[in-house]
């Protein structure tokens, strides 16, 4: 009896110790999100990569809390940023997390062009962008070829999208030319691309209708009467319509290249964003723009160090070639860009490097956006269509959005300046 006493205590003692001992091994932490089944499994599959070679900690993917709280892992969007900007005191600081949890980070090495959204004033970066792309031209190849256009010589301006897009409708093509985010391709990048400007001399106003922006408009005005212009939605509609091989021509995000890859049917060329060759110094530069990941305020120590772990996996150069694979997103840092170079093949690399080519000079310093300010962006758009559906004409509808965006921008200030690093007013350089 007292030996079989002896190795009972002993087992008992090895379950007491050892079990919580290794429940306590794995910190989970929630990553909220609100992507919808293509993107959420996508970034499922980066999760599960992490999850596999990590033995201490777990990621969960999870919707948004039903009362606003921020998880521990938090991902914003183009369109919702300014709304995590806003509450920026429910967020800690990524440089932060990172020191804190003695990981080897160096916001700084992120290109200026990622990291004016997420920046602070000293350049430190107050979140991760982790998925940005710039806008670009895809054309159906086959579409080119039954229209008697060369596959190989993409419109380079938007005299030659017009072109283009006529013998395309001449072909029978009833959807020559369509486009994904008009505010943030028609209205930010080719604002910027042809030198216009998206705000007042003191940067804190908007100023969106200038001569450029009037003349681009009412070109698309023209098309949309001609039918050369198809118009599906504010959001990304077109892409789906051009995916299906019902459209010519769209300008959406770079990003886009890697799902149109998964279709063998479809025949796609890539090309820089159109711009005006009658516009002295054109074109200049595009905007990059995407996803972003925020940790959560108030949360467990361990709960940082797995999320610095899971930021140090983001970052790495193998796992940004995958990400760059799968969602045709931009390596965020030199040493990822150039991996992604000499590792994925050459399909992959076509429209990586037509948005890396976009971007350069003054891409860093244009923090106002219209396309991120929600309340401005419906606004604008809601005047693109009265002028797709003739109910105003190119100058007064974008003469009503610019009054009408300033006069709900001044309470929105202190979050674009708390998303931008503080220098939201300053004025661009020329």
């Amino acid at each position: 009896m007292p030996r079989r006493r002896a190795v009972t205590s002993a087992l008992l003692f090895a379950l007491t110790v050892a079990l919580p001992a290794a429940a306590q091994a794995v910190t989970e932490v929630d990553f909220s999100h609100q992507l919808d089944s293509a993107r959420a499994a996508r970034l499922a599959q980066l999760v599960e990569q992490f999850n596999a070679q990590s033995k201490d900690y777990r990621i969960r993917l999870v919707q948004p809390a039903g009362d606003g709280a921020p998880a521990v892992l938090n991902l914003a969007t183009p369109d919702n940023v300014l709304d995590f900007a806003a509450r920026r005191a429910s967020f800690r600081p990524l440089h932060q997390v990172m020191s804190a949890a003695k990981e080897k980070f160096d916001g700084k090495q992120f290109a200026p062009e990622l990291r004016v959204r997420v920046a602070d004033a000293k350049g430190n970066l107050n979140a991760l962008p982790l998925a940005m792309s710039t806008p670009v031209l895809y054309y159906n190849k086959s579409a080119f070829r039954q229209a008697g256009l060369d596959p190989e010589k993409p419109p380079r301006t938007w005299w030659e999208v017009q072109h283009a897009a006529g013998k395309l409708f001449d072909a029978g093509l009833r959807c020559p030319y369509t486009s994904s985010w008009p505010a943030w391709v028609h209205i930010d990048n080719t604002s910027v691309l042809n030198g216009g400007d998206l705000a007042g001399p003191k940067g804190n106003t908007l100023a969106f209708n200038g001569l450029v922006q009037v003349k681009h408009i009412a070109l698309l005005a023209s098309w949309h009467k001609s039918f050369y212009f198809k118009y599906f939605g504010r959001r990304d509609e077109a892409d789906r319509h051009f995916a299906a091989g019902e459209c010519g021509m769209l300008t959406s995000g770079s990003s886009l290249a890697s799902t149109l890859r998964e279709s063998p049917a479809l025949d796609v060329g890539i090309a820089p964003l159109p711009y005006y060759d009658d516009v002295y110094g054109a074109p200049k530069h595009a905007l990059a723009d995407g996803a972003s990941l925020w940790i959560g305020e108030g949360k467990k120590p361990a709960e940082y160090k797995a999320a610095a772990k899971f930021v140090s996996f983001l970052v790495a150069p193998e796992t940004q070639v995958e990400i760059t694979k799968m969602g045709g997103y931009l390596p965020m840092t030199p040493v990822a860009r150039a991996a992604a170079n000499s590792k994925l093949l050459a399909a992959d690399l076509d429209g990586l490097k037509v948005a890396y080519a976009q971007l350069k000079n003054e891409g860093a310093s244009h923090p106002l956006r219209v396309s991120q300010i929600e309340p401005v962006r419906l606004i604008v758009e809601e005047e693109l269509e009265a002028v797709w559906d003739g109910r105003k004409p190119a100058k007064e509808a974008l003469d009503t959005a610019v009054a009408r965006g300033n006069a709900v921008l001044p309470a929105l200030l202190g979050a674009v300046n708390g998303c931008c690093g503080g220098d939201a007013a300053a004025p661009r350089k020329r």
